[in-house]
């Protein structure tokens, strides 16, 4: 037991023994390289130091015959394009044309129609009828004033219809008894193919060139062509017209300087212009015409 102990204990010392050995080994040999780094170090430090520097190489300038001269900018003349003027054309004004000036036609100090005649109306207030159809008998279509009658519209408005009863009494104004105007006579007239046109607010002027060209023209009047005062009226269409009380038809047959005749129903007879004039006035003008 007890050389077990000194062997074990003999062991344990040189186990210690050589790790000291080995500690000291590694440390001389890192002691030596670090000496062998430290002269190289110096070495290459000598040589550096010692070496001499390298000389600049000097650039030398050789001689030139003409020192040199910094480069002058001449700017070169830029041409500036001359405007080449156009010349405006010359205006030639156009001929504008010039219309004639319009012509009124002379008319003749005096004219009359041949030819015509008419009868007595068939009934009291049958005036406008009876002088459609003695007027259409001028330019050859003859016509029975009861049938032509009958082909016109009732209404209570004179500009649309015959207003009234044709047997009342003369003088009354719409919606009493009282006649029609030129408007649905002027479309009887043209349904029998006659050239017929309602005129109002006709002139004299036109009026007589009417008649100066052969042509008896219709014509409303206040009685025997006599004055009149018109009278505003409004029938119950809401249409607004002038009604004169003993409103009739008489046909215009020639005119001169002082006076015209006139055929009403199956008498002739004259008045004054003015007389005419105003009583024609009252209803505005009012004609049937041929509508050339």
């Amino acid at each position: 037991m007890r050389r077990l102990y000194f062997f074990l204990l003999g062991m344990g010392v040189i186990f210690i023994l050589a790790v000291i050995v080995n500690v000291l080994f590694r440390e001389g040999a890192q002691a030596r390289a670090l000496g062998e780094y430290s002269n190289i170090r110096d070495v290459v430090v000598a040589d550096i130091t010692n070496t001499p520097p390298e000389e600049t190489p000097t650039i030398q300038r050789s001689a030139s015959a003409t020192p040199f001269q910094p480069v002058t900018y001449t700017p070169t003349a830029t041409s500036t394009p001359t405007a080449t003027l156009t010349p405006s054309p010359t205006l030639t004004p156009t001929a504008t044309a010039t219309s004639p000036p319009t012509l009124t036609p002379t008319l003749p100090d005096t004219a009359s129609i041949q030819g015509i005649s008419g009868r007595w109306p068939a009934y009291s207030l049958d005036c406008e009828s009876r002088s459609a159809v003695d007027w259409a008998a001028y330019f050859g279509v003859v016509i029975d004033e009861r049938a032509f009658f009958g082909g016109l519209p009732s209404s209570d408005n004179p500009d649309q219809g015959f207003v009234g009863n044709v047997h009342g009494a003369w003088g009354q104004i719409p919606p009493n008894d009282y006649g029609v105007h030129a408007k649905p006579v002027a479309r009887l007239l043209r349904s029998y193919g006659l050239e017929a046109d309602a005129a109002h607010g006709f002139s004299w002027q036109a009026l007589q060139a009417e008649i100066a060209a052969g042509e008896p023209a219709i014509v409303w009047v206040v009685g025997r062509v006599a004055r009149g005062t018109p009278v505003p009226y409004a029938s119950s269409d809401g249409h607004q017209t002038t009604v004169v009380r003993f409103q009739h038809t008489v046909i215009l047959i020639g005119y001169d300087q002082q006076s015209v005749p006139v055929l009403d129903g199956a008498w002739v007879y004259q008045r004054s212009v003015n007389d005419f004039l105003d009583s024609w006035g009252a209803l505005g003008n009012m004609a049937v015409i041929w509508d050339d």
